[in-house]
């Protein structure tokens, strides 16, 4: 297990959200905080700094969601009003207070038509970030994660020229703003099982399979029962145990640690195989392009660590 419980959010704002693009500034390079397989930027909300919010690519909106309860009194809620989300877990979804198209700054990049949400209860107090942020970044700008330098580099569409240096995954999207590929696992040692997995980059895990009544994998003949994490609907627990090769694209990881839960629990996004993490990804720089429907990946200086 990992130093603190996993953050497992996978969003399904159970709210109606207005997309609205950011100003248009050209390229921002903002510090990125890289804690164990956390990612985390720094946002200031009115006169308010927030630091470690994580992102997550499982938040398909524009927006931020603050659950420090810590910042309830510093910040201006004159004209929010009550909504509620949900996400993994077994429970039920979350009440919180919602600001509507209001705005922050991410480094100097100025976010506006933003929605902020701050959770009313303290189902996540004590964790080491303080909120997360996912579409108003991956889906507003092509965005590249440096882990060689911490920095993550917002461009405008078609402005980052790819050299060959990169190796491009296409992914998809299936009625809403999450990301998918298709990716391989071989469990033991039977050929390698093309899965449709979603990326969740708030999630730690190296890549979680979704346990469903009718699955296109095995288990490992040695899973331990863990308590995987918290999300926002309550305490998800699961197994995890080593399989033989995870494959994106080129790239065969191997003896990877996996995580396995129930589908039902873990994951709101239908006919989801699998869940692709931060601890898998983050040994690669990464250049998401939702516009263009590619990730790009390029080993770095984690990619040999021992999982």
């Amino acid at each position: 297990m990992r130093n603190y419980v996993a953050f497992l959010v996978s969003l399904s704002v159970c709210i109606v959200v207005l997309i609205s693009p950011a100003d248009s500034q050209g390229k921002s390079v903002i510090p990125l905080k890289v804690s164990g397989n956390k990612s985390l930027v720094t946002v200031k909300v009115g006169n308010v700094v927030i630091p470690d919010i994580l992102l997550d690519t499982g938040f398909g909106y524009d927006g931020l969601i603050i659950y420090n309860p810590d910042y309830r009194d510093s910040l201006d809620l004159t004209n929010a009003i009550e909504a509620q989300i949900g996400g993994a877990g077994s429970g039920n979804a979350q009440r919180a207070l919602m600001i509507d198209s209001s705005g922050f700054l991410l480094g100097d990049r100025e976010m506006t038509g933003q929605r902020i949400i701050l959770l009313r209860s303290d189902i996540y107090k004590n964790f080491p970030s303080n909120g997360i942020i996912g579409y108003s970044i991956f889906g507003r700008y092509v965005t590249e994660l440096d882990y060689d330098n911490n920095t993550m580099t917002l461009y405008e569409r078609d402005e980052r020229r790819i050299d060959k240096s990169w190796t491009a995954i296409p992914i998809y999207f299936k009625g809403n703003n999450i990301p998918w590929l298709d990716a391989s696992v071989v469990i033991s040692d039977e050929k390698p099982v093309s899965l449709s997995m979603y990326i969740d980059y708030a999630a730690s895990d190296a890549v979680l399979l979704l346990e469903r009544p009718h699955m296109k994998f095995q288990l490992p003949e040695r899973t331990v029962n863990v308590h995987l994490g918290r999300g926002l609907s309550g305490e998800v627990y699961g197994r995890t145990g080593v399989i033989s090769k995870l494959i994106v694209g080129p790239y065969e990881l191997k003896n990877v640690k996996a995580s396995f839960a129930s589908a039902a629990v873990r994951s709101k996004q239908e006919n989801a195989d699998a869940i692709l993490g931060s601890g898998s990804l983050k040994r690669f720089n990464l250049i998401f392009d939702y516009s263009n429907g590619k990730l790009y990946l390029k080993p770095n200086k984690y990619f040999r660590d021992k999982w």
